[in-house]
């Protein structure tokens, strides 16, 4: 989600256990009609009730390319197809490019970094071959009350958004300075991440690393476990306010199960990544390069050492828009001298985009949230990549065969580079050069306006496809359509990584 979420446990435990309980019913004729947040209509102050029951997890701590996506830092989400994320969402196929959110109270870039311990390296994701998936369990009981509630509220989302934000702030003044200055960036972000976390409370495969991704990610946002409560009886509160027809004592018992385990794993892998890496990095601008007037190769140099994998990304905060982050991709695998770069582009109302573009300069100090993503290479296999990369999307693409490279394996990667016009391959002489170096890789230039077809559409004119592993790259539309022309060739879902197009859409920049 791109909404804080959370600090890890003071002590690293975890935090104590679950978070509230049911409120009693509402009296009989109580009036619903008031938009400002009641204090009479009051949510039982949420209270410890002890520990819950841990969900199962025996998976990777990332979303698996693979596996389906939960909605949507918002979203962020991630993974892949898959939140954290608007709030992140979980998602079945890739990570995001996307371009997320806020921080929490730190100190900034102008007073020296906090001291902690260097992050581990992480691993890279395993790529599991899985069978075809059996057909759907049925819904557990608490996952049919959530998703009556939730078809309920939908036509009233943005109300009950903010009846949520209402309510939050109103009674907890004390959260206001987690979240910007402006809330039109942060919007439904942490709303939206929660209930599409309560949405796929029965696909623990994704729902734990989605949650474990949320919980390391928004340590950067300054939340602390005992802010969960708040967040939980104004979430319990926005939505009795509006499912009006649904909701009773079994459904509010529901929902303070399902909310008690998501913010416990979530606290739980805050806590755990807080021994191991710091909530956030300093990075110097070192090179700032404008390569069209609305897109900057932007290189950074972390105050400490910052492990990533070539194809994953994390989230930026400018000093000229405090608690605004967004999320961008790294654009080279992990370099010798420590640098990252980004590839930036500004878009309209782009607050961290247009800051990074146009007003980012060498000395400038930024901050860095931790890597995240599973868009990345399985060396262990010697299938082939095909990989679609639109726009700034070329970025994680030019990791990953730089990855490849640096393995030294001679596995093929075809590479489709597209744009909608010649001015928009801003990257191609680059992708050439790589290809000039290395006899498996080809790169193939798709302009639309040239070829009147779109890049999805062009794959199919090449092939076949049944030997590779799939990446895609780019805008929103871009994804859903090159995962729609992907399964038609006959490549199988488990081969197609990435981003969470909900993610990008609801962190887009």
């Amino acid at each position: 989600m791109d909404a804080p979420t959370t600090t890890s446990a003071d002590s690293g435990s975890g935090g104590g256990g679950g978070w509230f309980t049911p409120r009693k019913a509402p009296p009989a004729g109580a009036s619903t009609d008031q938009e400002a947040p009641s204090e009479g209509r009051r949510v039982t102050p949420i209270r410890p009730v002890g520990r819950p029951e841990r969900i199962a997890d025996d998976h990777a701590e990332t979303v698996p390319a693979q596996s389906a996506a939960p909605v949507t830092e918002a979203a962020p989400t991630p993974q892949y197809a898959s939140a954290a994320g608007a709030p992140p969402q979980p998602g079945p196929h890739a990570t995001a490019r996307p371009h997320a959110t806020q921080h929490g109270q730190g100190p900034s870039p102008s007073h020296p970094p906090h001291s902690v311990p260097p992050a581990q390296a992480p691993a890279a994701p395993r790529a599991e071959t899985t069978p075809r998936p059996a057909p759907a369990p049925e819904a557990s009981p608490d996952a049919r009350l959530i998703r009556r509630t939730l078809e309920e509220v939908g036509p009233d989302a943005d109300k009950v958004t903010s009846y949520f934000y209402a309510l939050l702030f109103v009674r907890h003044p004390e959260l206001r300075p987690l979240f910007p200055a402006s809330m039109d960036t942060q919007r439904d972000r942490l709303l939206k991440a929660l209930l599409t976390a309560a949405e796929h409370a029965d696909n623990k495969n994704v729902l734990v690393p989605y949650l474990k991704n949320l919980g390391r990610g928004h340590r950067k946002y300054g939340t602390q476990p005992e802010h969960y409560p708040a967040v939980g009886e104004c979430l319990i509160g926005a939505l009795t306010r509006y499912a009006t027809t649904t909701w009773d004592q079994e459904t509010e018992a529901a929902w303070v199960r399902t909310y008690t385990t998501i913010s416990q794993v979530m606290i739980d892998a805050a806590a755990a990544d807080e021994l191991r890496a710091p909530a956030w990095w300093y990075g110097e601008v070192v090179s700032h390069d404008l390569r069209t007037s609305d897109i900057a190769v932007v290189t950074v140099r972390p105050d400490q050492p910052y492990p990533f994998l070539a194809g994953q990304y994390t989230s930026l905060e400018t000093p000229w828009w405090p608690r605004i982050w967004r999320h961008y991709s790294f654009a080279s695998a992990p370099r010798s001298d420590g640098l990252l770069s980004f590839h930036v582009k500004a878009v309209p109302a782009g607050w961290v985009s247009n800051a990074l573009v146009h007003r980012a300069r060498p000395g400038d100090v930024i901050r860095l949230g931790p890597p995240s993503g599973s868009m990345t290479v399985d060396h262990s296999s010697d299938s082939g990549l095909l990989c679609l990369g639109g726009g700034t999307g070329i970025a994680p693409i030019k990791a990953l065969v730089e990855d490849v490279a640096e393995h030294g394996q001679r596995r093929p990667v075809e590479v489709f580079y597209g744009a909608r016009t010649d001015h928009d391959l801003y990257d191609i002489d680059t992708m050439l050069r790589l290809q000039q170096t290395h006899p498996w890789l080809a790169v193939r230039p798709i302009i639309d306006q040239q070829a009147h077809l779109q890049l999805p559409d062009a794959v199919r004119e090449y092939g076949p496809w049944n030997e590779y592993d799939a990446y895609l790259s780019g805008p929103p539309g871009m994804i859903r359509n090159g995962v729609d022309a992907l399964r038609d060739i006959g490549i199988p879902v488990d081969r197609i990584r990435h981003d969470s197009v909900e993610e990008l859409v609801a962190a887009g920049n």
